[in-house]
């Protein structure tokens, strides 16, 4: 697994915890300042609205904004446009996004924007 380069914060405290002797190199949890909550509970939040920011939504739950944003990465969902959406698209979404690139394209086949260009050559 690759890891992300650690912050500055996260070396310091590694160097501390080395220098005391203590050189388990796993993140430590704090122990207990984060509520556990399931992905169904966040999933029944935003199905009830779907513009939630991660703030509203980590005071809903009583969690941290991290929390909220590891959750909805680990769940796949993004931020387009003010709304929550699954990041990958499902077949039908594809198929629509397919049919409309067809459908500009032939238009553009059919009367071009060159058409509209006057060259300044008329009398």
């Amino acid at each position: 697994m690759v890891r992300p380069a650690i912050s500055q914060r996260m070396c310091r405290e590694w160097f501390q915890r080395f220098k005391n002797g203590d050189f388990d190199v796993e993140d430590q949890h704090d122990g207990g300042n984060e509520k556990d909550f399931e992905n169904a509970e966040l999933e029944a939040l935003l199905v009830q609205d779907l513009c939630q920011t991660q703030q509203e939504l980590a005071g809903l739950l009583g969690v941290t904004q991290q929390a909220i944003s590891k959750r909805l990465k680990v769940m796949g969902m993004i931020q387009k446009q003010g709304y929550w959406v699954p990041y990958e698209l499902n077949p039908r979404d594809v198929e629509r996004c397919l049919f409309t690139c067809e459908q500009l394209l032939a238009r553009q086949k059919r009367k071009g924007f060159l058409h509209c260009i006057v060259t300044g050559d008329e009398k």
